[in-house]
C-alpha cells in the first residue's frame, strides 16, 4: 500500500519529537511494521509525554504482577494446608533424614546438623526426639559466628528460638579469616548453629546413632 510523503513526514517528525510507536499510530494510521521501516534510522529520545506514559504502564504492570503474586501465594498456602496436615512418626523420620542428607555431618561419627535458620534447627531437635528418643539434655549446640557478631546476643537468640538451655551451649567458634568478603558482613547476625547429640552413657545415642543414620542414608540413596 502506498502512503503519501506527508504521512511519512508526519510520522518522522513525531518520532524525532520523542513519541512512541503506540502514540504515533494513533495520529498516523499505518501499521507498526510500516512505522518500523520508516523510523528505523531515526534517533529516539523519549519526551516527557512518553516518559509519563511508560511510567504509568510500568506502575500498572507492577500492580498487576503484585496481584498475581499475592493470589499465587494464597493458593499455595491453602494447598499446603490441605497437603500437610498431621505428620506421622514415619513422616518425621523421613523428613529428618532428608534434612540430614543435606545439612548433617557425615564424618567423625558425630551426629550433627548445621544451619543458620532456627526453624530448621528446631526441626532437627524434634526429629532427634521423635525418631530416636533423644532427650533435650542430650542436645549440645555450638555457634559459628563472626567478629561483628555479639556472642551473648547470639546465644540468647538461639536459646530462645530453639528452646535449648544456655548451659548446653559449647564455646563458640569465631571466623577470623581476613579474606572474608565485606559483602557478607551482617548477613548472618546470629551466626550458624551446629546442633549435635551427646550419648551421655546411652550407647545407642553415641557413635552407633551416627552409624545408623549413615546406614539409613545409604539405603535411601
Amino acid at each position: 500500500m502506498a502512503y503519501t510523503p506527508t504521512i511519512r513526514e508526519k510520522a518522522i517528525k513525531l518520532r524525532k519529537g520523542g513519541y512512541s510507536y503506540s502514540y504515533i499510530v494513533k495520529i498516523v494510521p499505518v501499521a507498526k511494521s510500516t512505522l518500523s521501516e520508516w523510523l528505523i534510522d531515526i534517533p529516539f529520545i523519549p519526551n516527557q509525554h512518553t516518559l509519563k506514559t511508560i511510567k504509568k504502564a510500568q506502575l500498572a504492570s507492577g500492580a498487576y504482577k503484585h496481584q498475581i503474586r499475592v493470589k499465587s501465594l494464597k493458593k499455595a498456602d491453602l494447598q499446603a494446608k490441605r497437603d500437610i496436615v498431621n505428620l506421622s512418626k514415619r513422616d518425621m523420620t523421613m523428613l529428618g533424614l532428608g534434612l540430614y542428607i543435606g545439612e548433617g555431618g557425615k564424618t567423625g561419627n558425630i551426629t550433627r546438623i548445621i544451619n543458620s535458620d532456627p526453624r530448621v534447627i528446631k526441626l532437627a531437635v524434634r526429629w532427634f526426639k521423635i525418631a530416636f528418643g533423644i532427650e533435650m539434655k542430650q542436645i549440645g549446640i555450638r555457634l559459628f559466628i563472626y567478629p561483628d557478631n555479639n556472642e551473648q546476643k547470639c546465644i540468647e537468640y538461639w536459646s530462645n528460638s530453639v528452646g535449648i538451655p544456655k548451659k548446653q551451649f559449647f564455646k563458640s567458634m569465631v571466623d577470623l579469616r581476613t579474606n572474608k568478603k565485606l559483602s557478607n558482613k551482617g548477613k548472618l547476625p546470629f551466626g550458624t548453629a551446629h546442633v549435635s547429640v551427646r550419648g551421655l552413657g546411652n550407647k545407642n545415642h553415641g557413635v552407633y546413632l551416627h552409624r545408623l543414620i549413615m546406614a539409613w542414608i545409604k539405603r535411601v540413596l
